[in-house]
């Protein structure tokens, strides 16, 4: 079975009866029962770095849109307010600092090109060895309420999980940098829009960048929508042209590996059916 955004569990495990295998057409899982895969023996899989480099630069694009004022100065240009462009100078992302949150796939690849455009790139991953965040040029952080003040972006890049529902509530927005920005495009709900939507209009943050919302399509009525510091994307970060074709044929590897008896392990999410 290969799925997209559909949510699949117990249910669909009963009516398929023999189920082999079910794979993600992305990376993402947090709609699927992967306790209920792992009790009938089923890997659940993903596609792997597929998509990794398209959100990737989706996420330095929205940083970019927002320090070089993008939607501003097109304004400035097109309605005739010369005059005023001095007024909205952009900044560079040169010697800033950007916390990266999770260092999986993405996340790494994220911090590659924040050190391209040399920032400076800090890592929050409880998950991660420290070692490896500083051998790809990075400095890990291990308290991330302590990191929070010093960056000037946060991006995150984690999962959805219990532990992640709710990351940045307002306790933890209001622990950022006065005048710093917020980038997700990692998904819905690890951000509250609430929280977001007060640091946003009382200055706490200068700006943010969402691809991914609580609920989707977020309603017409969300108050995120009227705010001029926020861009937004409708969840296709990773949803490039070439992301479709790659995350295309990775799924069909994956089901075909598994169907060979030989399934490619690192793109198994529930390891603990291997070998059973």
């Amino acid at each position: 079975m290969a799925l997209g955004a559909t949510a699949f569990g117990e249910t669909e495990l009963e009516a398929s009866r023999d189920m082999k295998v079910v794979t993600r057409i992305g990376v993402g899982y947090d709609a699927v029962d992967v306790p209920a895969l792992s009790r009938r023996k089923v890997p659940l899989m993903v596609a792997g770095s597929a998509n990794s480099p398209s959100v990737a630069e989706a996420a330095l694009f929205m940083m970019l849109t927002l320090a070089k004022r993008a939607q501003e100065l097109h304004s400035c240009v097109k309605e005739g307010t010369w005059a005023d462009r001095l007024g909205m100078l952009p900044f560079d992302l040169y010697s800033k600092t950007v916390l990266i949150i999770g260092f999986g796939r993405i996340g790494s690849r994220t911090a590659k090109r924040c050190l391209a455009f040399e920032m400076k790139v800090q890592v929050y991953d409880p998950y991660k060895d420290a070692a490896d965040i500083k051998a790809a040029g990075c400095e890990p952080v291990t308290d991330l309420d302590a990191a929070l003040p010093g960056a000037d972006f946060v991006t995150i890049h984690c999962p959805k999980t219990p532990e992640t529902i709710g990351l940045f509530d307002a306790d933890r927005i209001g622990r950022m940098k006065p005048g710093s920005y917020l980038i997700n495009t990692a998904r819905g709900g690890i951000v509250k829009e609430a929280a977001l939507y007060d640091a946003l209009t009382s200055g706490k943050l200068a700006g943010a960048g969402i691809d991914v919302f609580e609920v989707e399509p977020p309603p017409i009525s969300n108050a995120l929508f009227a705010l001029p510091n926020v861009i937004m994307a409708p969840h296709v970060a990773g949803v490039t042209v070439e992301a479709v074709s790659r995350m295309s044929e990775q799924t069909a590897r994956n089901i075909l590996s598994v169907l060979d008896g030989d399934p490619i392990r690192q793109n198994i999410i529930n390891q603990d059916v291997l070998g059973r």
